[in-house]
């Protein structure tokens, strides 16, 4: 069985840092690539950022210039720097992996239980 644990969510003030991981462990086979995902009540899950097995990066527009996804997806870790945070960005986070790059966006194979983030003054 797959399971993506997440680590490092918290409360903190506006214009601070956090820094998310995610571990995947079990029975996982060629994974090309991991992410993050972000869920704030009543509103959609979207996807915030994405790492593939080449290293190839992307950060949704609501992170450009704020957020870095780090990691290795062959090691099956994830990181995800979050600077100059708003309260916007208040949601839970969730880990995801997949086999198919382009499927990560979509419909991700294993999914993480989520890592709450405030920010609040």
């Amino acid at each position: 069985q797959v399971q993506l644990v997440e680590s490092g969510g918290g409360l903190v003030q506006p214009g601070g840092s956090l820094r998310l991981s995610c571990v995947a462990s079990g029975v996982i086979f060629n994974l090309n690539a991991m992410g993050w995902f972000r869920q704030a009540p009543g509103k959609e899950r979207e996807l915030v950022a994405r790492i593939g097995s080449s290293g190839g990066t992307y950060i949704a527009d609501s992170g450009q210039g704020r957020f870095t996804i780090s990691g290795d997806v062959a090691k099956n870790t994830v990181y995800l720097q979050m600077n100059s945070l708003k309260p916007d960005d208040t949601a839970t986070y969730y880990c995801a992996a997949s086999i198919d790059y382009g499927a990560l966006a979509y419909r991700p194979d294993y999914w993480g239980q989520g890592t709450q983030v405030t920010v609040s003054s």
